[in-house]
């Protein structure tokens, strides 16, 4: 009867029995709908899944088309003076055309409802999967349901991950060719968030309607991204960009911010340090749009390669170290200079004795021809792998950002690579069986602890065959605590079938070294008494390494001659201008031409490219750190094998997987996604160079904190050289103007703009 309070009529006996009827009526409609209802689904289900519905429609973000197209419906029910009979009970399933809810006959009605299940089902199993695509997914769903260890992930967006998938290519780098059907199976893999994911996505496949796209069911991931796309692509517009006023950043770090690592709001809500979780990378949800603050005094950098030996104190004003490690001639202060003496824990007496003590240790190490590319955990300030470069060995050096203050910064101001990084939860971000050696001089890293899962990270991306030199107290000291370790050591690295080579004593640093060498076979896994630690299943994917938490299990030996990891490489230099013997013409390579040839065609593009930058404003002499922002075969990194210059090569998560090419060539790198910032210290590099990485980074971030990270990264007086289509080198250079940087070269029709950074800071801080 409250249907029909709002009339404003008497109580006739006409209308008495007008009401009566309609009553009837009423409960007659109401009827035949219960009797046509779904009996397969039980009231229960149907409410959930309403219910269901509702809260995955009411809690998105609801796009202009789903807006105008819900308000035309309620104005159509108001108009008609219909009334769902759904909201009478409390089920409302949310703003849905009248045909999507009404039951016109039984068999319209029961295939309503299993649409109705399939959407709700759809979108609320769509979920972010923090991974590095295809290859990471599958590793993270099954790392979630039996890891023990808690990873506190990334904060990213369903709708920026999606837009990732999407662009992914299929490029496989692990030999053999590609396995479309093996991606096309990871990419419908979950989050290990996700519940009930089994039926996502199921149910017929309508057009949408007007005909405009032949996708399958729209979900919040497909709606909302491409509303953040709009969005992100207007706020990069220019009118947007040419107004943007900068601010400094207010932060408790001040000049040394790094936003992964500084983020003092995610680290406040972690559970648990116990794997050194508040050391690795935590980003803020929306990237940082200020400006990092220069140092008060700060100096151009000392050129190397006098860089390795002394730096301008109040470019890095930190004494701490010098005071704590100096004895172990680590860094000392002197004067306005910090001096580094090339010592460090292990060889207090200087980083080349050391390197040689390790050579004759085991002389198949052969540095610069075997071994040319090495890990160093717990790099301290760098000079281990800042004197390997006179032994033609480039060192990927890396250290938490802890209590030994700045060391890492102290490196990469000397011209050393270096990253902040720790040996915590997470995977390395480097592909599987890509270094030669991994190196560890009183690292303190505890490897024998958690089932050893530090040590097998560390035999992932150790190449079958290659070498880990450990060099502490438990390898030449009779302490118990020593004892003890070493007992532990002994009985690890035998389960997982390194072969101890050589324990040898160095007289003069009076420091010892163990040497140990990963198998090239699986035949001593397979005849182990015990399985422990457990092969790891066959799909977990060595490669992937984007956010993927640590297990403690054992990978394989590559068996077939053909794939990735099975040979060992080309001695150096040979090895730089050689096409992986693993890749094959059967692969599509990244320009479409067979994949040796791919690699050809790249080498080819990049052989001019010193005169080129020449001739567009780079001074080579005041160049040694430098970055490919966006790195395909490493062919801009080889073509300046003759500078006295490093080269950070940087896999986007969302490119083809061409890490491991790089580092078959003898270079380096590292995967990253740019819509986050980059594990390293403020006025880090000398050069970045970015082929073609802006226009696609501006459809899934803001152009503002790209540049905003890229002004961060760079020294003052760095420059950064731009490959780009003309509408985003418009974008770019906009921006560089409004951040006071310099245009050295500006050819927009051409694709190529150069600018250079310089001291320019705001007056005004931003809000914290």
């Amino acid at each position: 009867m409250a249907l029909f309070q709002t009339r404003k009529r008497s109580s006739s006996p006409s209308y008495v029995s007008t009401s009566t009827i309609l009553v009837f009526i009423a409960l007659c409609v109401f009827g035949v709908w219960m009797l046509t209802s779904n009996p397969v689904v039980s009231p229960q289900t149907q409410s959930d899944a309403y219910t269901s519905t509702r809260t995955a429609i009411d809690t998105s973000a609801t796009t202009n088309d789903e807006l105008s197209s819900s308000e035309e419906t309620a104005t159509k029910s108001e108009r008609k003076g219909k009334v769902n009979p759904a909201a009478v009970y409390g089920d409302n399933p949310g703003h849905l055309p009248d045909d999507a809810i009404k039951a016109d006959d039984k068999n319209s009605n029961n295939e309503q409802q299993k649409q109705h299940i399939a959407i709700s089902d759809s979108q609320l199993s769509e979920e972010s999967s923090l991974t590095q695509k295809e290859q990471i997914t599958a590793v993270i769903h099954e790392s979630g349901s039996d890891s023990d260890v808690r990873i506190s992930e990334p904060e990213k967006k369903d709708e920026e991950i999606a837009a990732e998938q999407q662009d992914v290519q299929s490029f496989d780098t692990r030999g053999g060719g590609s396995k479309p059907e093996e991606d096309e199976a990871n990419k419908e893999q979950p989050n290990t968030s996700q519940q009930d994911s089994d039926t996502a996505s199921k149910g017929p496949k309508p057009e949408k309607k007007g005909g405009k796209s032949k996708k399958p069911w729209s979900t919040q991931v497909d709606q909302s991204q491409q509303e953040n796309k709009r969005q992100t692509v207007e706020s990069n517009s220019d009118d947007k960009l040419e107004g943007h006023t900068w601010y400094l950043c207010n932060v408790t770090t001040g000049a040394d911010y790094i936003p992964c690592l500084d983020n003092e709001k995610a680290l406040k809500k972690l559970r648990s340090t116990k794997h050194y979780e508040h050391r690795e990378r935590h980003c803020p949800e929306d990237p940082p749009t200020c400006l990092v603050p220069i140092p008060k005094g700060y100096k151009t950098p000392i050129e190397w390669p006098s860089s390795r030996d002394k730096i301008w104190y109040h470019n890095v004003p930190h004494k701490l170290l010098a005071e704590v490690k100096g004895h172990q001639n680590w860094v000392k202060v002197t004067g306005e200079f910090l001096t580094f003496p090339g010592g460090g824990t292990q060889f207090i007496h200087g980083a080349l004795h050391y390197i040689d003590f390790v050579q004759e240790a085991e002389p198949n190490i052969a540095w610069g021809k075997r071994t040319r590319v090495i890990l160093d955990v717990g790099c301290g300030v760098g000079s281990f792998g800042g004197f390997l470069f006179e032994r033609d060995v480039i060192s990927m050096s890396f250290a938490p950002k802890d209590e030994h203050e700045a060391q890492v910064q102290f490196a990469l101001e000397r011209g050393i690579p270096a990253i902040s990084a720790v040996m915590g939860s997470q995977r390395l971000p480097f592909p599987s069986r890509v270094f030669d050696l991994v190196h560890c001089a009183r690292c303190r890293v505890p490897w024998h602890l958690d089932g050893g899962m530090l040590l097998l990270e560390l035999n992932r991306v150790l190449r079958p065959g290659g070498y880990f030199v450990w060099s502490a107290t438990p390898v030449y000291q009779k302490l118990e605590e020593d004892v003890e370790i070493w007992k532990e050591m002994t009985s690890l690295t035998k389960s997982i079938c390194w072969e101890l080579v050589t324990i040898k004593k160095d007289g003069l640093n009076k420091v010892g070294a163990a040497v140990y060498r990963k198998p090239t076979s699986n035949e001593c896994y397979e005849q182990r008494e015990k399985n422990e630690p457990p092969l790891c299943k066959d799909e977990d994917d060595p490669n992937a390494a984007w956010y993927v938490p640590l297990r403690a299990c054992l990978h394989k030996v590559p068996v077939d001659k053909a794939e990735r990891g099975a040979k060992w490489p080309e001695t150096w230099p040979r090895r730089l201008h050689k096409p992986p013997y693993w890749l094959n013409n059967s692969q599509t390579g990244i320009y479409g031409k067979p994949a040796p040839q791919d690699f050809v065609a790249d080498n080819e593009r990049w052989k001019n490219v010193v005169d080129e930058l020449s001739n567009a404003g780079i001074t080579w002499s005041n160049v040694r750190n430098i970055m490919d922002m966006r790195a395909v075969y490493g062919g801009f990194a080889a073509a300046l094998r003759d500078l006295p210059v490093w080269v950070f090569n940087v896999v986007n998560v969302d490119s083809p997987d061409t890490l491991p090419i790089i580092f078959e060539r003898g270079l380096f790198g590292i995967y990253h996604d740019w819509c986050e910032s980059f594990n390293t210290y403020p006025r880090t590099f000398d050069l970045l160079h970015a082929d073609n990485l802006f226009s696609k980074l501006k459809e899934r971030c803001k152009l503002v904190a790209v540049m905003a990270e890229v002004d961060r990264i760079i020294r003052p007086g760095g420059k950064l050289v731009v490959r780009d289509e003309s509408t985003t080198l418009g974008e770019v250079e906009t921006l560089l103007k409004s951040l006071h940087w310099d245009i050295i070269y500006s050819k927009i029709q051409e694709g190529m703009l150069c600018a250079k950074r310089g001291k320019w800071r705001p007056d005004s801080i931003a809000l914290s």
